[in-house]
């Protein structure tokens, strides 16, 4: 008897068990809110941004909109965009059609009210799943159509690559498999609308004005809805098909300057997708989505084609256009068909202050003047198969480890979105700088690249897997600390005058977008950040650990940064007004906790130096070493960033000189400051708060194998006492009657939120008014939890990484994570840099062998 073969199964689900999940279009009930008013605070609708570092990137949500632009470099919009969406239609045999937008949000400006809105899930019904393990996302319908449908999206983030990296190119590939007994047709339609020219800062030099919390800011200004000029062209390209979104303006400028990069915000925006004799490809080049959305969907809902209009007639003033291409099949009963669809876009320049423009580093691959989008689109389609294989060749040791639990594989690849999302700058490559420079926002409600003290946890997600982007950076720092900047303003925190940069301190920040990124430093004026104890140790430090953990044979990166860890250390030690070998804190807050008064020689100030004088010891003995080797022409030839040959007698000084206070450092600094417990917040202030923090400069000691700061027993003690009372007894203390009394709205059976940067022993506050004492700081917790398992304390690290990233990934935080959170369910600086430390823990873990050569 002959059998009825089974139809084949549907395909395995490629989603990891370890990435972040959510129902589709699912509200949160106790979403995270923002501390303070003048905070961004766009509500949980995040999602996974897509595009390359530095090229502007857009996200979509778990709804399904996409709402997040950071096409202008270092600046964004978050708003709803529902022309630009996909959608479906469906019709099986016997059954009537249906077509859904792929939004469980209608549109909320009166637009598309022709369209019909994906279902979202409720507490008793599912209609999909949102998944995410940056930089790859999922969506997976459920529940509404008869096939089974799945979306992934991605961009080509590659470890260690520094060309794909940074393309600014999304690719979707869909999945429908077809569980029934009977043939469906279905068909997907990508619409976009043409933003061409709308993402640039309407106004040409906004004013800088103070916020209530004492940070500068500025206004942006998008050209949101100004399409004038704008059209689209139906291309067809052997088997690519799709419409090239652009500006009859940006052509012309083109045609008259030929070899020019255009303004800022000119360019291009391209759809693709692939034909083939088994898929029907249609289009529709002008559509208005400021209507009805009749004119595209009627046509799609009743038959799921476009009715192939090849109209390239331009927007007039106050008229919007977009463009769509919908590609029909049939799926037979078991079977499965992939469909792929690219969005690339090519807006090649950024502009900072007038007149400053810089290309993205991904038009050293494409070209500068704005007209290559298709081709970037072209090469996606090509090569998004090997681009995904490597991401997830990459991602796969860490994925397949079965002593690592899923929330923290989870955590270590989204958290690494900020690099993407983070208004992040990577300009193209010139002689000075081969792979370009790169800048990383300290978040978005402090607008200001690669604070310094920020990413001395910060910075570790790039350091393993970009360290030549990560030694760019330390470059920029380097060049920076010889420069002066008399410019005088008033100080935020207590409105004292300051000028900008003196000579040979070290930078806060290396700038903002309104102004010249990497030229002018400095650009928070909150604190006078001229005065803070712990930036010139925090440079030399990390130049020393970008050395050492990548090889430690880049000689000729120590070489060039060496005369600005000199300046910086001999700025410092301008501090030190007793002469005992340690710079004092002056009662102001001069740290990275800028709201947080040390006074005297401090635990966490003062053990930073220590660290950091062992450190440009060792650079002065490679240094000498290589001289001493007859490398002379690979390092001692190397001019700083001041253009001045090294000396090797002047290295030798140096040294000497650094020597001479690491010794009179140490017999202080625990005489000073050891109470037999752990060391005191500072020498000067009789406080018994318990700071979290303070042994960062002994964890970055053992972290490159310099001599301990603190004696080892004495850190063993001291990180007890802290895990007991900033975690332990704080975290208590927040579910108590006692919290209760000082108005703090803390869940009585929440679950713990994380360590607190500083309370008494017992885990109540010193000064219950106080900021950043009680905070919980994301980032500082990543970065403790990898000393704490350095040390010997696992079960500990990963106690507190559990319960913050719990906090952030249940709490509507995901891909916005902030600086801190609150026990009153607040939080504060979103998108923030330092959460990055968690891969911190990672290099701990793996004693950092993938940078190991």
């Amino acid at each position: 008897m002959t059998q009825t073969p089974l139809p084949p199964a549907p395909p395995s689900s490629p989603v990891p068990a370890a990435a972040w999940s959510r129902p589709l279009g699912l509200g949160w009930e106790r979403p995270y809110t923002v501390r303070y008013a003048s905070n961004i605070d766009d509500g949980p609708w995040q999602g996974m941004p897509l595009g390359g570092f530095g090229a502007g990137c857009f996200g979509r949500s778990p709804r399904g909109d996409i709402n997040l632009w950071q096409i202008d470099g270092g600046d964004r919009v978050f708003r709803s965009l529902p022309s630009c969406q996909f959608s479906i239609f469906e019709q099986g045999e016997g059954k009537a059609a249906q077509a859904y937008a792929l939004s469980t949000e209608a549109a909320d400006d009166g637009s598309l009210g022709a369209w019909q809105w994906y279902p979202p899930s409720t507490g008793d019904r599912t209609t999909g799943t949102y998944s995410a393990l940056y930089p790859r996302s999922w969506f997976e319908y459920e529940g509404v159509f008869d096939c089974q449908i799945r979306c992934e999206q991605f961009s080509p983030i590659i470890p260690g690559n520094y060309q794909e990296t940074s393309y600014p190119v999304a690719i979707f590939e869909w999945s429908v498999h077809n569980p029934t007994d009977r043939p469906i047709t279905l068909s997907l339609m990508l619409s976009w609308e043409n933003v061409v020219g709308w993402f640039t800062n309407a106004i040409a030099a906004p004013e800088v004005k103070v916020r209530d919390d004492g940070s500068p800011e500025y206004e942006y200004q998008p050209r949101w809805g100004e399409s004038a000029g704008n059209f689209s062209r139906w291309i067809e390209d052997f088997y690519r098909v799709g419409c090239t979104l652009m500006n009859v303006q940006d052509l012309a400028f083109v045609d008259a300057h030929p070899g020019e990069a255009p303004p800022e915000g000119r360019g291009q925006w391209a759809i693709v997708t692939v034909q083939n004799p088994a898929v029907e490809v249609s289009y529709h080049t002008h559509w208005n989505p400021a209507g009805d959305g009749a004119d595209l969907w009627q046509d799609f809902a009743r038959t799921g084609s476009l009715p192939d209009e090849p109209d390239e007639t331009p927007a007039q003033p106050g008229e919007r256009v977009g463009a769509a291409i919908a590609v029909r099949f049939t799926v037979q009963p078991g079977r499965t068909r992939k469909v792929p669809f690219v969005i690339a876009w090519d807006f090649p320049t950024t502009e900072f202050a007038a007149g400053v423009n810089y290309q993205r580093r991904y038009t050293d691959f494409f070209g500068r003047n704005g007209t290559n989008a298709w081709t970037i689109a072209r090469t996606a389609l090509k090569h998004y198969e090997e681009w995904r294989e490597k991401i997830q060749a990459w991602q796969a040791p860490i994925l397949d480890r079965p002593d690592w639990p899923d929330w923290f594989k989870m955590a270590l690849f989204n958290e690494l979105y900020d690099l993407s999302a983070g208004g992040s700058l990577w300009t193209a490559a010139d002689e000075r700088d081969p792979k370009g420079q790169f800048a990383v926002l300290e978040c978005m409600d402090y607008r200001w690249y690669e604070s310094l003290d920020v990413r001395l946890y910060g910075s570790f997600g790039l350091l393993q897997l970009w360290p030549e982007l990560e030694k760019a950076v330390m470059r920029a720092f380097a060049r920076a600390i010889p420069t002066a900047d008399d410019t005088p303003r008033v100080i935020g925190y207590n409105q004292a005058a300051a000028v900008r940069k003196l000579r040979d301190a070290t930078p806060h920040d290396l700038g903002a977008p309104n102004e010249h990124p990497w030229e002018r430093s400095n650009y928070t004026s909150y604190q006078d950040c001229n005065l803070w104890k712990d930036l010139g140790s925090d440079f030399v430090l990390l130049v020393y650990r970008d050395y050492g953990l990548t090889g430690g044979t880049d000689v000729e990166f120590l070489a060039e940064c060496w005369g600005s860890v000199v300046r910086a250390l001999d700025y410092l030690k301008g501090f030190d007004g007793d002469g005992d070998g340690i710079p004092e804190n002056s009662g102001a807050p001069d740290q990275t906790f800028d709201d947080w008064r040390l006074q005297g020689v401090s635990a966490y100030c003062g053990g930073l130096w220590i660290a950091a004088l062992e450190a440009a010891i060792a650079i002065a003995d490679i240094l000498l070493a290589a001289e001493g080797s007859g490398q002379r022409d690979r390092a001692g030839t190397l001019l700083d960033p001041q253009g001045v040959i090294l000396d090797p007698e002047e290295i030798r000084q140096a040294r000497d000189r650094f020597s001479q206070w690491r010794g009179q450092a140490r017999s202080r600094y625990d005489e000073l400051l050891w109470n037999g417990q752990y060391y005191r917040l500072d020498s000067a202030s009789n406080s018994d708060v318990v700071m979290a923090d303070q042994l960062c400069g002994q964890f970055y000691a053992r972290l490159l194998n310099l001599p301990d700061v603190v004696p080892a027993d004495r850190a063993r003690t001291a990180i007890e006492h802290i895990y007991q009372s900033c975690f332990v007894a704080f975290n208590d203390f927040c579910r108590s009657d006692r919290a209760a009394a000082l108005g703090w709205q803390c869940d009585p059976n929440g679950p713990a939120i994380g360590i607190a940067n500083g309370v008494l022993a017992d885990g109540s506050p010193e000064n219950p008014k106080a900021t950043h004492p009680l905070e919980v700081w994301t980032g500082i917790n990543f970065g403790l939890a990898a000393f704490w398992l350095q040390m010997g304390f696992k079960a500990e690290a990963f106690e507190v990484t559990e319960a913050v990233v719990h906090q952030i990934y249940s709490g509507g935080l995901q891909f916005r994570t902030p600086e801190a959170i609150t026990p009153q369910g607040t939080f504060r600086a979103c998108t923030y840099l330092r959460p990055l430390a968690i891969w911190a823990l990672y290099g701990i873990l793996t004693e950092f062998e993938s940078l190991n050569p």
